[in-house]
């Protein structure tokens, strides 16, 4: 990505690839979502106002490889050895990275000063309701069902009524290669929980912020608004759908964020 230094973290897997903004200090490690790319959390990352962002390329996303481990305690921990090497001032992501961030903050606290969370995907729980759409696409691409006869079934026609940007991210899998990849990610992920309690979340005591929005059925505002209520002293920001808006969506992720990483008592001296 333009501005960003390549960067690796080993895994079983092998190398696993990763992008650094180049020339600003502190670090916040944003991470990008479940099939999507490091464009995603680059695009509301507020650039330009003293803060660097970090992403990881997690198991079969961008070029990093996928291998056999397949699971969100597996791309925790990868994220887990990018966080100890460069120390952000923050740590958060968009719907799987978010999961993936809350994680890292329970199983890893020493790695883990603030918290972002935008449009979570989980609370606690395996395999939530909200995560159906993504197994089922995730199911028809690896029996070889085509795009039409998604777009014919249930799932996309109530999506397009109630969530459009939603279906449009799942109308895009179709077209995302390597297909068995995608699929096997899809179907592993959705499938999967971030083994947390919410005793665990009770117990965090750092700086949070979440971002939600109407919607959104893939990320439920009623996830975030419950998140909130779990995590002590968390900061709730609903913003505009980003399937009415994108530009207004975006610009509102990014102000939130800035004001977030702003108030952060410790990120001027961060790293």
């Amino acid at each position: 990505m333009k501005g960003y230094a390549a960067i690796t973290v080993a895994s079983s897997a092998g190398p696993l690839n990763g992008h650094l903004q180049q020339g600003s200090d502190p670090i916040v490690l944003l991470q990008h979502g479940l099939c999507g790319s490091a464009a995603q959390p680059a695009e509301v990352f507020p650039s330009g106002h003293g803060f660097g962002h970090a992403v990881l390329d997690c198991r079969g996303h961008g070029t990093s490889p996928l291998g056999t481990e397949i699971s969100i305690a597996t791309f925790t921990s990868d994220l887990a050895s990018l966080a100890a090497h460069l120390r952000p001032a923050a740590v958060g992501g968009i719907s799987m990275g978010a999961t993936l961030a809350l994680r890292l903050a329970v199983t890893r606290p020493d790695l883990v000063q603030a918290l972002i969370l935008a449009r979570p995907a989980w609370l606690t729980e395996t395999a939530p309701a909200n995560m159906a759409p993504f197994a089922e696409v995730g199911a028809m691409i690896a029996a070889g069902a085509t795009l039409a006869t998604f777009d014919a079934g249930a799932t996309a026609r109530h999506l397009a009524q109630i969530a459009p940007d939603n279906l449009a991210a799942l109308r895009g899998f179709f077209a995302r290669q390597p297909l068995p990849e995608t699929a096997a990610l899809l179907s592993g992920i959705a499938a999967d929980g971030p083994g947390i309690t919410t005793a665990d979340l009770d117990g965090l005591s750092i700086p949070t912020l979440i971002l939600g929005s109407d919607e959104d059925f893939l990320h439920p505002f009623a996830q975030a608004e419950a998140l909130a209520r779990l995590i002590p002293g968390a900061s709730l920001v609903k913003v505009p759908p980003k399937g009415r808006d994108r530009a207004t969506h975006v610009a509102a992720m990014q102000s939130a964020i800035l004001h977030f990483l702003k108030g952060l008592p410790h990120a001027k001296a961060a790293r």
